[in-house]
């Protein structure tokens, strides 16, 4: 397995190192560590968004299906696209910014095989204060209240559907949720789980954490 490991030196550019069983070493610098989670992050914000888009969809064809072409026009779907992408990758340049002027002053081993905010925040010996609130109310106001609005989204769609008088027409209406229903359980179960191993797993062997950073970056797109 290949074990990476973020390290400094006073004056020399920050790294990530890993190391398999025949002694082959893997390194990023910093600045391609920064933007990979950039992208990381503002990728996950994205899906988390596009999924509720879904559940808006969802909702206005079962609930409103004479209204849908009417609500749902092209350019304001456009611009639902547009919103996504602004909120995804603009709120977070803040806090990914100011990583590439900390200072990194000790040897450390990652916690996953690629590189998070909250990785490269346990590394620094800045003030990280403004970076730690700044992420934690991004994913209050984006991860977290766009689960609860699809969860208030699929809440009412399940009160419609229940609903409609014939059976037939239920089951067919559920068929049709479900499958987003499945998107959404993909994405949110590694995040609930990535999230608990960071704040209860520190007792972990590492290879809980390398497992489950993989299985968040790599089951969703896979799925």
């Amino acid at each position: 397995p290949c074990w990476p490991s973020l390290t400094c030196a006073w004056g020399c550019p920050l790294c990530t190192q890993c190391w398999d069983p025949v002694g082959i070493i893997r390194e990023i610098n910093l600045d391609f560590c920064i933007t990979q989670s950039y992208f990381i992050h503002g990728l996950s914000f994205i899906e988390s968004s596009v999924l509720l888009a879904m559940a808006f969809d969802q909702y206005i064809e079962i609930c409103n299906p004479l209204r849908y072409s009417s609500i749902l026009t092209n350019s304001r779907i456009s611009k639902i696209g547009l919103t996504i992408i602004g909120r995804s990758f603009f709120f977070i340049i803040p806090p990914i910014i100011r990583l590439k002027f900390f200072n990194y002053c000790h040897f450390h081993i990652l916690s996953h095989s690629f590189c998070m905010h909250q990785d490269l925040l346990r590394l620094a010996c800045s003030d990280i204060r403004f970076n730690s609130y700044y992420a934690l109310m991004l994913v209050i106001c984006i991860l977290l209240l766009d689960a609860i609005l699809i969860l208030f989204s699929y809440i009412l769609i399940f009160k419609s559907v229940l609903a409609v008088a014939s059976r037939e027409e239920r089951h067919k209406l559920f068929q049709t949720c479900i499958s987003h229903v499945c998107a959404v359980l993909v994405f949110y179960m590694p995040i609930i789980s990535l999230t608990m191993v960071h704040r209860f797993g520190k007792h972990l062997s590492p290879v809980a954490h390398v497992l489950i950073g993989n299985i968040y970056i790599l089951f969703p797109p896979l799925m």
